[in-house]
């Protein structure tokens, strides 16, 4: 069995071992794959594996011998489905491995914007406690978790997560779920302008479907409190980045903290960059070597199931 993995450098940069790969087959790995190398590569595999590599019609169909395409990543928007099932194609992807990575940065995010460790920290080290006098010394407004409304947005896995450590934390939590009639323990659900309304901090934890794309724009913003912070660890283009970009200038709200944006890596000349009130980490949320080990068990484990006629996390 031929199997070719056409980018796998952001899984396995080095600390991981590619062995329960390599036991399923003729295995060929490469860091990553410009599009106008795909089907050189791709055309002798009988599985192919990408994360970002995006998989058209147009590509498919010229790949013959291709019977199964492992998506090593939960979302698989990279793959034309419909074309994949044309194809009788077997599409599969990886859920759950990043549930626990995910919820932590979601409050790592949460708590640079309500700490500043980091800000204090630099301004110590340039001399500005000491030159203040005082045994205690801030320069940003510290803030207190519990008592606070934490809303998510999208309740599935990562959502219940990040409700579950807010509660820790003393917060209220409030959600927004494509199926309203399904309660969830701990959780209110409300609309959405209702949760923007009400929360001190709202999480994005929904999939990206054409229906929700730019979902946080000028309106939405224009209802949360001046005080709030939005966080977004899902996809970027969920939020309208100019109008974020502007809500934040005009002190609409206080902050953002965000690990996507809707181009990746962005331009240096992106509306939110050089914001000091819009913290952007490079997409690694998921990357937690813990969290990467489980995605290359499970991916494995995905191949295995099909070879053994029994596939597993079909999505097509």
């Amino acid at each position: 069995m031929n199997i070719v993995y056409l980018d796998g450098a952001t899984l396995n940069p080095g600390d991981l071992s590619w062995a329960p790969l390599e036991a399923l087959g003729s295995f060929t790995v490469y860091p990553a794959t410009p599009p106008d190398l795909i089907i050189e590569r791709s055309k002798e595999a009988d599985i192919i594996i990408t994360n970002k590599v995006r998989l058209s019609q147009t590509l498919l169909e010229q790949l013959p011998k291709l019977g199964y395409i492992g998506v090593s990543a939960t979302g698989y928007d990279v793959v034309d489905l419909p074309a994949a099932r044309a194809h009788k194609l077997i599409v599969t992807n990886v859920p759950g491995y990043g549930t626990t990575s995910v919820a932590q940065h979601v409050f790592a995010l949460i708590l640079s914007l309500t700490n500043h460790v980091k800000l204090h920290a630099e301004l110590n080290s340039q001399g500005k406690w000491t030159e203040s006098g005082s045994w205690s010394y801030w320069e940003a407004p510290l803030t207190e978790l519990a008592g606070k409304t934490l809303g998510i947005v999208g309740v599935g896995a990562i959502g219940l997560k990040t409700a579950h450590i807010g509660r820790a934390f003393g917060m209220r939590v409030i959600g927004n779920r494509r199926d309203m009639s399904q309660q969830v323990e701990g959780i209110e659900l409300m609309g959405i302008e209702q949760l923007f309304t009400e929360s001190d901090i709202v999480s994005l934890h929904c999939p990206l479907t054409e229906e929700n794309r730019e979902l946080v724009n000028i309106s939405l913003l224009e209802k949360m409190k001046s005080t709030a912070l939005l966080i977004n660890t899902a996809r970027g283009p969920l939020i309208n980045e100019e109008d974020l970009a502007e809500a934040l200038r005009q002190g609409t709200i206080r902050g953002a903290g965000l690990d996507v944006l809707s181009q990746e890596p962005p331009t240096m000349n992106h509306p939110l960059q050089q914001l000091p009130t819009c913290l952007i980490s490079p997409h690694i949320a998921w990357a937690s070597q813990e969290a990467r080990g489980r995605l290359l068990a499970i991916l494995a484990d995905n191949i295995s199931s099909y070879l053994a006629g029994k596939p597993q996390n079909v999505v097509s």
